[in-house]
């Protein structure tokens, strides 16, 4: 398959435009005036994101959002400072150097990365480094050393995409406007497989919950121990340790990636996984995407929608070729 997602991107605000209290308040936690901000693109968010260097030398990552730009994003930034807070040192992650928080603009001040995202499309010898990476990540975070919901609560609602959508009335034919005719015949069947999602993907493991390319930062060799990295911390949750790993996959998959079924089988926490399981939260995160994927862009996020689509026919091709799925 070819690169069939849009770019992973939000309307990024530049650094200049941030209200000067909140850059003054990032230079008090930085110890000095910030004389340098480069604006960094990827990643759905509708705020500034920079690589920041103050007058001294010291320099950091800084994303920020406002209430304005997006009303749920500055709570995301907060749930994100909290976990994050929270990993332990040995967590391939951006340390949290600080945060500003005045009810209405939220800045996060990490420590600066000298990394870059994974090429996209795909590189083989990049994924295989990711892979290994989220396996490592996997054993690192279990049990979870962070207070978070557990996945059955986490995504109850979000994870019921096909059963919201028979509420809805789109598997009558009249409205199924926009879902391919095999999607509408089958709706109650995916949504009759989805159904048991939570108690095969509930775990001990503190979950990422949104792994992609953009989320990830690759280092040079030399700046070991920690040649990947994964940032974005809002969604984690308490979850199977191969949940990760499914996630991520539709997206490898629309991003020029391999079969996803081959690479979740391949590796280690796939072939640990109950396949039942796997099979019934596979079909509940392609209804997940696919029925986001159909609802009204939310501000600063234009290409949203058309990324979580990609994905939902990236996963329900996959679920369509599982064993056992029962699906036609």
């Amino acid at each position: 398959m070819t690169m069939s997602a849009p770019p992973a991107t939000g309307v990024r605000t530049p650094w200049g435009a941030i209200p000067e209290p909140v850059r003054q308040a990032v230079a008090d936690l930085l110890g000095g005036p910030v004389v340098e901000a480069v604006t960094q693109t990827g990643g759905f968010s509708p705020g500034p994101a920079a690589r920041v260097r103050t007058a001294d030398g010291r320099r950091a990552f800084v994303k920020a959002v406002s209430a304005e730009g997006n009303p749920d994003s500055p709570d995301m930034h907060r749930r994100e400072a909290r976990n994050s807070a929270a990993l332990p040192a040995e967590t391939p992650a951006p340390r949290l150097l600080g945060m500003h928080d005045d009810g209405n603009w939220v800045a996060l001040v990490f420590e600066d990365i000298d990394g870059r995202q994974p090429h996209v499309p795909w590189d083989e010898r990049e994924l295989a480094r990711v892979l290994d990476a989220v396996g490592e990540l996997s054993r690192t975070l279990t049990p979870s050393p962070v207070d978070v919901p557990p996945v059955g609560k986490a995504l109850s609602r979000a994870f019921r995409g096909w059963q919201k959508m028979l509420d809805e009335g789109h598997g009558a034919g009249d409205r199924g406007e926009g879902l391919d005719p095999w999607t509408v015949r089958n709706l109650r069947a995916l949504a009759e497989l989805a159904a048991p999602w939570a108690e095969f993907a509930s775990g001990d493991t503190l979950a990422h919950g949104d792994l992609r390319a953009d989320n990830i930062l690759l280092t040079a060799p030399e700046n070991a121990p920690h040649r990947v990295l994964f940032v974005d911390w809002p969604h984690a949750q308490l979850a199977a340790p191969w949940f990760d790993l499914l996630v991520m996959l539709p997206c490898v998959r629309v991003q020029g990636g391999p079969d996803p079924e081959v690479l979740f089988t391949e590796h280690p926490l796939g072939r640990a996984a109950d396949p039942a399981g796997v099979t019934a939260t596979l079909a509940a995160l392609a209804g997940y995407f696919v029925r986001q994927s159909r609802r009204p862009a939310p501000p600063g996020l234009p290409t949203l929608r058309a990324f979580q689509r990609a994905q939902g026919d990236a996963a329900l091709e996959w679920l369509r070729k599982r064993p056992g799925s029962g699906l036609p």
